[in-house]
């Protein structure tokens, strides 16, 4: 239970201790008293639908403070995955040419070692 949870709940039982100690050390009759118990009833019924109302317009003022919050961080989160998703695809994108000239310059590092090869076998013969 919460801290709003027990204060409501110390309320209404210190409130109807209160009110029915008070009911019977009173010098009243019976017809008198009961209609005091009610009275005091209704009053705390009063207070208690009041103060549940002010705790739920708290509790629903912070679900919507906690959900509008979720939902900009939500936004956010989405932007920066848009984001790193369209870097990872140039960084793709880079590596593949990268790759691409790295193959081409070996290939011709090759092909021209060849041929200096061949070169050197014919200067030999």
């Amino acid at each position: 239970m919460n801290k709003s949870g027990d204060f409501m709940a110390g309320l209404v039982i210190g409130g109807l201790i209160g009110a029915v100690i008070g009911i019977l050390y009173a010098p009243k009759s019976g017809r008198k008293t009961r209609e005091e118990i009610g009275q005091k009833a209704d009053e705390l019924l009063a207070k208690v639908k009041e103060e549940y109302e002010h705790a739920a317009e708290k509790s629903r003022k912070a679900y919507e403070a906690a959900a509008k919050r979720l939902k900009a961080l939500e936004e956010k989160a989405l932007e920066k995955v848009d984001d790193v998703s369209e870097k990872v695809g140039e960084l793709a994108v880079r590596g593949k040419d990268t790759l691409q000239e790295g193959k081409s310059r070996v290939k011709k590092a090759i092909e021209t070692g060849v041929e200096a090869f061949k070169e050197e076998q014919d200067k030999a013969v």
